[in-house]
């Protein structure tokens, strides 16, 4: 990558982390806080700090953001600290200025939704939230939190972001009960908001990279094959098979392809094979070359021992 490459990736590093920053404060600002209801996350905290004592959200947010960011240097680099550092700032103060601007105020009043239909607050809040947090993500950036967590724990584990966000946020919204004047009801709404964006977050954030696995039955599974590997630079594992009615012995295919390749898959099959017989099943993970790679832990235990 040149000079110019470099600094313009940076760049549009940046303008998406900002449009994320941006799309974050609205979920809050609009759909969350100002219908009395506190999702997860550190801003979640905030946000029940700010119904019990009435502190800003702004103010508690950057001072609990201060604590994690030296863990962010520590283990995830000066790159992510520097991006998580603008983040946070950046959403500090939008977080202080979105609720005085017109355009969150008339947002906030929600006149498409009505006043009977509460619910849909927390479900388009997870989902803005979770958009906005998907463009900070992918740029290597963070807002801070337990952002930080999730991406530490993904660094070393097969573990989902969303997965971490929903286990620390059950303790987090349900103690909004500690709030003067909210209840049950309230909390309830705070995992509806949580279960809204840690999934359509998984989506974002993962969805590309889901993993399928394809048995191909078809007398002409050698040209198949040849097919997959040489064209489509798919690797394919032949197996020994016997159809139990014919008694005849057979190959039986078996490819794992990213979810986003099973059309062009499929397609080339039915073309050698229009009668070939298909079976596709979800991988929950799949590790290897062209794959994931399976982190554990061990080879930064490794590494600390060496040292």
């Amino acid at each position: 990558m040149n000079q110019k490459q470099s600094k313009s990736t940076i760049i549009l590093d940046y303008v998406w982390m900002t449009i994320g920053c941006a799309i974050f404060c609205v979920a809050w600002e609009a759909f969350l806080i100002s219908n009395h209801i506190a999702s997860g996350g550190l801003a979640g905290i905030c946000t029940v700090i700010n119904f019990c004592t009435g502190i800003p959200v702004s103010w508690s947010y950057i001072l609990l953001n201060v604590v994690l960011l030296g863990i962010g240097f520590l283990i995830l680099g000066k790159g992510f600290g520097f991006k998580t550092i603008y983040c946070i700032a950046l959403t500090t103060v939008l977080f202080d200025i979105s609720p005085k601007t017109p355009f969150i105020q008339h947002l906030a009043e929600n006149p498409l939704l009505g006043n009977d239909d509460k619910v849909l607050y927390p479900i388009i809040g997870g989902l803005l939230e979770a958009v906005g947090i998907s463009f900070i993500f992918k740029r290597g950036g963070s807002t801070g939190g337990t952002d930080v967590i999730a991406l530490i724990l993904n660094k070393f584990w097969p573990v989902s972001p969303g997965k971490v966000y929903m286990s620390l946020d059950l303790f987090i919204i349900a103690s909004v009960l500690l709030a003067p004047g909210m209840g049950i009801k309230d909390m309830v709404y705070g995992y509806i908001a949580m279960l809204s964006f840690t999934l359509f977050l998984d989506f974002l954030l993962l969805g590309s990279k889901a993993t399928v696995q394809v048995l191909v039955f078809s007398k002409k599974y050698k040209e198949i094959a040849d097919e997959m590997t040489g064209n489509l630079r798919r690797g394919v594992t032949a197996l020994n098979a016997v159809g139990w009615y014919s008694q005849q012995e057979s190959k039986v295919l078996l490819i794992m392809v990213r979810k986003t390749q099973l059309t062009m898959i499929t397609r080339a099959i039915k073309e050698i094979d229009p009668g070939a017989f298909v079976s596709v099943s979800s991988a929950s993970a799949v590790y290897g070359q062209g794959f994931d790679e399976m982190r554990t832990g061990l080879d930064r235990k490794k590494k600390q021992q060496e040292q």
